[in-house]
């Protein structure tokens, strides 16, 4: 791919390379955290807290009733995509009662991966609202649960109602590579979206 022409806002770091801030965005225990440790060329920054009795009533944990961990402010890592193009990745918290840091973290993103559990589609109906609200260019990422059923793309498309210009993949966001593949057609919808636009100036 070439990413020579690729307008954004992340400018160039030294040696030419540019650098992007992409969100990683979704419903709570859509896997958010996995995908950003997994994908990440460096050890993550994470705000991960211990689910305790004072979330009770507070948070859905419907579907996530296993999970003992969650994010309180924020992930942060870093990858190279090639020599010429570095992702900053911000991963969003995913309970509502921390919704409230996403007008910031979405501030200066070129784009944003939202990740959606296929077994609980509405966990992540807010995360789309919210790029769409932010005019954040997003991809959708399915990502495959062991116990996840299969569904077609244009079902769970029509289920979250995105727009048809919008794509959707599947990944494993515990697998590095598929999770780089992800990144990968972000930059690709990005490019394209970008390239319209000069053709339309």
């Amino acid at each position: 791919m070439d990413f020579n022409g690729f307008d954004h806002p992340g400018g160039p770091d030294r040696g030419g390379t540019r650098s992007v801030k992409v969100m990683i965005a979704g419903g709570f225990g859509t896997g958010k955290t996995t995908m950003v440790h997994s994908v990440s060329d460096i050890k993550p920054l994470t705000t991960e807290e211990t689910l305790t009795q004072a979330g009770v009533g507070v948070d859905r944990l419907i579907g996530v009733t296993d999970k003992t961990e969650t994010t309180v402010s924020l992930d942060f890592g870093k990858i190279g995509i090639n020599e010429q193009l570095v992702l900053y990745l911000f991963g969003t918290p995913g309970q509502e009662r921390f919704w409230f840091l996403w007008n910031g973290l979405c501030k200066g993103a070129l784009g944003a991966v939202v990740l959606v559990d296929t077994r609980r589609l509405a966990s992540s109906f807010r995360a789309i609202e919210e790029m769409e609200r932010q005019n954040v260019p997003f991809v959708v990422a399915l990502n495959v649960f062991p116990d996840s059923t299969d569904h077609p793309v244009d079902e769970i498309r029509d289920a979250l109602d995105i727009a048809p210009h919008i794509p959707v993949v599947a990944c494993d966001a515990r697998d590095r590579a598929s999770s780089r593949d992800v990144l990968i057609a972000l930059t690709a919808h990005l490019m394209e979206r970008s390239a319209v636009a000069l053709e339309l100036r």
